[in-house]
């Protein structure tokens, strides 16, 4: 595998020795690292920067491992999460992969074997076109959830106490960041990222009837 320098892979562990020992691992593929001790700074920053994998250890001081993926997947779910679990816990570990999480491995750590795995996760998850590069702002990513939750951009003016047309240049803005023309698209787009939840007898389309056009 040639990997692109692009791809950016985030590290959260408690302990600095930990992040040190991952990310030197790491180092031979060629991607940029950024590390993490506290899980809501990691939150922010996948919240507005490219990532194309998290590795976080399970047992954190502030936020345990299954709680992390549901976040993770609240605010980035195009984000892959590699866990990394002390041997003899892998029933939770099992847990956070049902949460959402891609996979897991246990330490010690076999770096042969974590680079297989994370070579593996950068090659077969794709974010979204356009996104990898193109970030969504929080505001951007807050208009996006309420437009999925059927609100015109009026009620977001109001709930957000912006005007009608700083709204509509938000939306413009982040619906040619995800590359789609339409409400449509958009909706089909958080769709398959899991945003939103569609019945299988139901089309994406009709999740949001009321919704204005974009």
């Amino acid at each position: 595998m040639t990997n692109a320098p692009e791809q950016h892979v985030f590290i959260l562990d408690g302990e600095l020795e930990a992040l040190q020992a991952v990310g030197k691992t790491l180092a031979s593929l060629g991607v940029e690292i950024t590390c993490f001790v506290d899980p809501g700074r990691c939150l922010e920053r996948l919240r507005a920067e490219k990532c194309n994998l998290l590795i976080a250890e399970l047992k954190l001081p502030e936020m345990d491992g299954i709680e992390l993926v549901i976040n993770v997947k609240r605010v980035a779910p195009w984000v892959p999460v590699l866990i990394l679990t002390d041997y003899g816990d892998v029933p939770t570990a099992v847990k956070a992969v049902k949460a959402g999480a891609e996979d897991f491995i246990e330490k010690p750590l076999v770096e042969e074997e974590l680079l297989r795995r994370v070579k593996s996760i950068l090659q077969t998850n794709a974010a979204p076109n356009g996104y990898v590069d193109k970030p969504l702002t929080w505001t951007e990513n807050t208009i996006l959830r309420l437009v999925i939750d059927g609100r015109s951009s009026r009620e977001i003016s109001e709930l957000l106490g912006r005007s009608v047309r700083t709204i509509e240049v938000h939306r413009a803005n982040m619906m040619e960041k995800l590359g789609v023309n339409n409400l449509l698209d958009l909706i089909k787009w958080a769709v398959a990222l899991g945003l939103v939840d569609v019945p299988a007898n139901q089309e994406p389309g009709e999740t949001m009837r009321n919704a204005e056009p974009a």
